[in-house]
């Protein structure tokens, strides 16, 4: 082995260190904010009080009721702050370590930076943020929504403002006005890149409805970060890739206590963050366009609920699933929720290890 090859053996080593030492720490860091974080959740009862009522068009969800009756599991919400906690101190441990100990350790596992990381984190906490005050509006029975919570106007007026600045970011920090076309080049939108930036954040936005089934996002997320850290790393955007596996570590400290029975919910506050986070994440890999696919279960947890109301409003009330979104559905036909989440799981490997060969091929 020449001297060349070594070097690019010793840099691809160091490039997998920074990757997966980083991500390791978030899932330990999760592990010892976990226990006081769930007793917390249960001393103070922080879930919710009664079940959903209504569905998005104002009928009564009787089935929905019946399938997660939150007034008798008592599983408490706000477990997304285990998430975007565990991500927050590892990228703050990092950082301040290769401030204050600049050894090249520590200076190289750090992967804070302006043009890679900076907006996927500030999206991830912010969203997160306003996902927490909806939550404890909805533990309260209080605010504008019915069973208390954020209206969804408000909500995806967050979103939209959190999608306007990262468009504004992407257009003038970054130049960013085109968008990757897979295997055909660049498509240049010009200004329209910013509705076209607002537009994919909300559409991702929407699929956090996933949330609900014991195991069933936080192991659905875990997928399609992973897919896009794969992407990252073979592009050479080591920070990108870092910050990706810093979410997947967290998500399984996640998912450790959320396998059923579920410990707590990811709720708003958890699915706020991460949906507009992936989004961030995919557009800084250039690799948007393949979002569809990656995270094709969120489009098609999204799209059945857009379905049903339009099949309800110009079909005279006829439906075309028992009850939305898709994976409801399936739990009303009888499915035990493990059966649910396992094969969601397994359907959103397939979409994530497609939407990864598109992207090397493309």
């Amino acid at each position: 082995m020449n001297n060349s090859s070594l070097f690019e053996l010793h840099a691809t080593v160091n490039d997998a260190v920074k990757i997966f030492v980083p991500a390791v720490l978030a899932f330990f860091i999760g592990m010892i904010i976990t226990p006081p974080i769930s007793r917390y959740l249960y001393k103070w009862k922080l879930w919710k009080k009664t079940s959903v009522a209504k569905t998005i068009d104002g009928r009564d969800a009787t089935i929905s009721s019946k399938l997660h009756g939150d007034e008798v599991r008592k599983t408490p919400r706000m477990g997304g702050v285990i998430v975007w906690g565990s991500v927050l101190i590892t990228t703050v441990l990092m950082a301040l370590s290769a401030e204050l100990l600049p050894s090249y350790v520590a200076v190289k596992l750090s992967f804070l930076s302006r043009n890679q990381t900076w907006l996927p984190l500030f999206t991830l906490v912010v969203a997160s943020l306003v996902g927490l005050a909806d939550d404890a509006l909805v533990v309260a029975g209080k605010g504008t929504f019915v069973g208390g919570g954020l209206s969804l106007r408000k909500r995806l007026g967050v979103v939209f403002l959190l999608a306007l600045v990262g468009a504004l970011w992407f257009y003038f920090k970054l130049g960013t006005s085109g968008v990757p076309i897979p295997f055909g080049g660049i498509l240049e939108l010009g200004w329209l890149f910013i509705p076209f930036f607002i537009f994919v954040m909300i559409a991702t936005y929407s699929g956090g409805i996933i949330d609900g089934v014991d195991g069933l996002a936080g192991g659905v997320f875990i997928v399609m970060f992973s897919a896009y850290g794969v992407i990252a790393y073979s592009q050479g955007q080591i920070d990108l890739a870092a910050f990706s596996m810093v979410v997947v570590g967290a998500l399984l400290t996640f998912l450790w206590f959320n396998i059923p029975p579920a410990r707590f919910f990811l709720s708003e506050t958890g699915t706020m963050g991460l949906t507009t986070a992936l989004a961030v994440v995919a557009f800084l890999t250039g690799k948007v366009l393949l979002l569809p696919v990656i995270a094709l279960p969120l489009v098609l947890t999204s799209g059945s609920v857009v379905l049903q109301l339009a099949s309800k409003k110009f079909r005279d009330g006829k439906k075309i699933f028992l009850v939305a979104p898709l994976h409801n559905h399936y739990l009303a036909k009888g499915w035990p929720t493990y059966k649910v989440t396992m094969r969601y799981w397994i359907f959103s490997a397939m979409c994530a290890v497609f939407g990864i060969v598109l992207a090397l091929i493309s």
